[in-house]
């Protein structure tokens, strides 16, 4: 047999084995997500039960999903560094950051995110699809579809359609304040930017990354803790509050041990996001943007759509600049922000589903908009 029969023949086993390998982890992913709806199915009736596996299953769902949004760029840019050193940093900073809430606000550990009279009520029962919507989450971020947590989790708990309205307002609302800020700032500064990340990046430019990074995933966390924590009561004791930061804590180092697992690819896919300071200027400008809203008022918004937006706005200023290189035409840059919005509304739209399927207040109020009764 020739050389180059030989190598066509090992290529093909290789790519046989590969095929092999994501064939039985597909299927060990969905055995995992019946084996979570059978539990769901089961433990529903129970409220204390119910709401610890509520609360795992929305931990390493929403985290997974979110990743992109904070430590997405920081697992680029650092991925010749040891897992566990970027999992020990990030899950850290988590711990801090939560106790400091916990402590501060009397056992609530989302920064009053769910102190509105739509979300203050601890959960004393629970509806199937509650328990089941961060199954859904995860098999959408199987996906990679960058679903907003926020809509996911927390409106299916909503006790009207006002609070669902005032979520989706104030996310789309940062979503559209994300796109222009991106669009003004890498278009107006873009030869600084330019300048900034050629040649080889200073030592410096690692450490100023780590500390924006925590900076910004600390921000992150007094938005969408909410989001985990709405299946838990509103204060927590000593020990939930142990089970709560140890459980994130040690789905943080999966997470890191997956290097992000598949949603990473939204940003792996955009440009220059493996460069230590494009990944840095990205941060600032998402942490500012994170902080405004946070100061705004304490309405739970979808951080996703704020990231989609800041993202989206900077592909495209890239596109008209001319101190920008990129190898994508503006038709393609175009579709692959339509293809990330489409994605998000297809979560929104499944959330609002499952908010209405869980609540008849909400169902009462939409018959009677539309007259029905």
């Amino acid at each position: 047999m020739s050389k180059l029969n030989l190598g066509s023949v090992i290529l093909g086993e290789r790519r046989y084995q590969s095929l092999v390998l994501f064939g039985l982890q597909e299927r060990t992913f969905l055995r995992l997500l019946a084996l979570f709806l059978v539990l769901s199915a089961v433990l529903y009736p129970y409220p204390r039960l119910a709401m610890w596996l509520g609360f795992m299953l929305a931990g390493y769902s929403a985290i997974a999903n979110d990743s992109i949004q904070t430590i997405g760029t920081f697992i680029s840019s650092n991925s010749e560094q040891k897992w566990w050193k970027l999992w020990l940093y990030i899950g850290g900073i988590f711990v801090v950051t939560v106790f400091y809430s916990w402590i501060v606000y009397d056992g609530d550990v989302t920064y009053q995110r769910l102190s509105s009279p739509e979300f203050s009520e601890s959960p004393t029962s629970f509806h199937f699809l509650q328990i089941a919507a961060p199954i859904v989450l995860l098999l959408l971020t199987r996906l990679k579809m960058p679903v907003s947590t926020t809509f996911m989790l927390i409106s299916c708990f909503s006790a009207s359609s006002s609070g669902i309205f005032s979520v989706t307002q104030k996310s789309l609302f940062g979503y559209g304040v994300a796109f222009v800020v991106a669009m003004v700032v890498w278009y107006a500064l873009s030869g600084i930017i330019k300048r900034i990340t050629s040649g080889t990046p200073h030592p410096a430019w690692r450490i100023s990354q780590w500390l924006i990074s925590g900076w910004l995933w600390s921000m992150w966390i007094t938005h969408d803790a909410a989001n985990i924590a709405i299946f838990l009561n509103r204060k927590l004791t000593t020990i939930d509050f142990v089970i709560f930061a140890s459980f994130i804590f040690f789905g943080l180092g999966l997470l890191f041990y997956l290097r992000g697992d598949k949603i990473q690819k939204i940003i792996t896919e955009k440009s220059d996001t493996e460069d230590v300071r494009s990944a840095s200027i990205i941060d600032i400008v998402y942490l500012f943007v994170l902080f405004v809203f946070k100061e705004w008022s304490n309405i739970p918004m979808s951080t996703t759509w704020v990231f989609l937006g800041l993202i989206g706005g900077r592909e495209l200023a890239m596109q008209f600049s001319k101190n920008s290189e990129t190898n994508r035409s503006v038709t393609q840059t175009l579709k692959m922000i339509g293809r990330d919005i489409l994605f998000a509304t297809i979560g929104l739209l499944v959330s609002v589903s499952i908010a209405i399927a869980v609540n008849p207040s909400i169902q009462k109020e939409l018959a009677v908009y539309f007259g029905w009764e």
